[in-house]
């Protein structure tokens, strides 16, 4: 008669990297992912580490060194250790200007790379209403395709894209192709979530997070910023950050992108 082989078997966690700039729906993207029962989630784990090297001055600057974890090398240990609650799935926001020279990058081969786009126009509009002065290198254009180009170097294909218009344009579909993408079951609970602050919400968020503390689902898609609505000094900043989102949106997982 057979051994009995019937040993659970310990399946990894799934960890997903949504790397975006600022401004990107990344907030309620978080919001939605925590809202499922299976995700813990973290938001920007990278920033006080960012502030800390550069020496830029964010809005709330103390407070997020203070509240943070500025060593580079100990937020990896943390984004690949044991997932809080051992969840299985992880959920980790990130912006891509975070990632400066000097941070490590061989833990990328260990998470699912997703890269979270939207129209240059409308990041730059929302942006500047937060921030009086930008720059391309606030927006993270320019890193999410350094970012973008070198996971898919490591992978031999390109890895997974999301426009935020699709997302916004059509909550279930964007989320249960991208849900499809990366392994696991689409969840309802993606499509709202309760209003409010949430204990994993970063530090800075009485700065950033207004509108999102007051939804309870996806907005619906915006009026597209047109160019010729921007200041004179975000349009060079435009300019450059165009073609950077295009060559991603060539690879999105939804076709035909909304106009958000």
């Amino acid at each position: 008669m057979p051994e009995n082989t019937d040993t659970p078997v310990r399946i990894a966690p799934i960890r997903i990297a949504m790397w975006s700039g600022p401004r990107n729906i990344s907030t309620a993207m978080m919001r939605s992912f925590e809202n499922r029962p299976d995700t813990a989630v973290v938001d920007e784990p990278f920033y006080a580490a960012y502030l800390q090297m550069t020496g830029i001055d964010h809005p709330m600057t103390p407070e997020i060194i203070e509240a943070g974890e500025t060593d580079w090398t100990k937020v990896v240990e943390f984004l690949l250790g044991p997932v809080p609650g051992s969840c299985p799935v992880f959920y980790q926001k990130q912006m891509t200007h975070h990632m400066i020279e000097g941070v490590g990058r061989d833990w990328l081969d260990d998470v699912v790379n997703v890269f979270l786009i939207r129209r240059p126009e409308n990041v730059l509009a929302s942006y500047s209403a937060k921030r009086e002065e930008v720059t391309l290198r606030d927006i993270g254009f320019q890193e999410q395709a350094d970012i973008f180009d070198e996971v898919a170097d490591r992978l031999g294909k390109a890895p997974p894209v999301i426009d935020a218009a699709d997302v916004l344009a059509d909550p279930r579909a964007a989320l249960t192709r991208l849900c499809e993408v990366v392994g696991i079951p689409f969840s309802e609970n993606m499509l709202t979530w309760p209003a409010g602050r949430r204990a994993s919400d970063g530090v800075w968020a009485p700065h950033w997070y207004g509108a999102v503390e007051k939804s309870t689902g996806f907005s619906p898609p915006s009026k597209a910023v047109a160019y010729e609505e921007l200041s004179e000094d975000l349009k060079p900043i435009c300019d450059d950050a165009r073609p950077l989102y295009e060559k991603l949106a060539r690879h999105r997982i939804m076709g035909e992108t909304a106009k958000d």
